[in-house]
């Protein structure tokens, strides 16, 4: 593999993983959001990565150059379940019974989840100065 093939991996990782984290701190910051546009709470949004080409073809010459493969996003899913139903009678949002409809959100799980995608990064980053090293350090030997 050459220094451009990792560079170019470790680029798409770091993008695919920059989407994750936005995504997350959206989350976090409409954990209490109970309106909107759409009508309804916010929904919980997830980050779906896939490989980069995937057609027939670019995996044939892949698998024949022994090439590597970097990730992007996919898509974006917004969750589908239920809200949660809160008690809270005070609340401008809430229905006749006094319940009112908050986002499926569970802040463990989206740290967690944060710490998982800044840890994916910080190895990204790792690797594009490890790259970054290898080739000055090329470049001394033809001195």
């Amino acid at each position: 593999m050459d220094l451009f093939n990792s560079l170019r991996i470790s680029s798409s990782a770091l993008q695919a993983q920059r989407m994750r984290l936005d995504t997350i701190s959206s989350n976090l910051a409409n954990m209490e959001t109970t309106r909107t546009p759409e009508g309804g709470p916010y929904q919980k949004k997830s980050v779906v990565f896939r490989p980069v080409g995937t057609s027939f073809e670019e995996r044939l010459d892949r698998s024949l150059r022994g090439a590597v493969q970097g990730v992007r996003v996919d898509r974006i899913l917004a969750d589908t379940s239920e809200p949660k139903m809160v008690y809270d009678p005070a609340h401008p949002d809430a229905e006749d019974s006094g319940y009112v409809a908050m986002p499926n959100i569970n802040l463990m799980d989206e740290m967690v989840d944060m710490k998982s995608a800044s840890r994916a990064y910080e190895a990204n980053v790792t690797v594009v100065k490890a790259s970054k090293r290898m080739a000055l350090k090329a470049l001394e030997i033809g001195r």
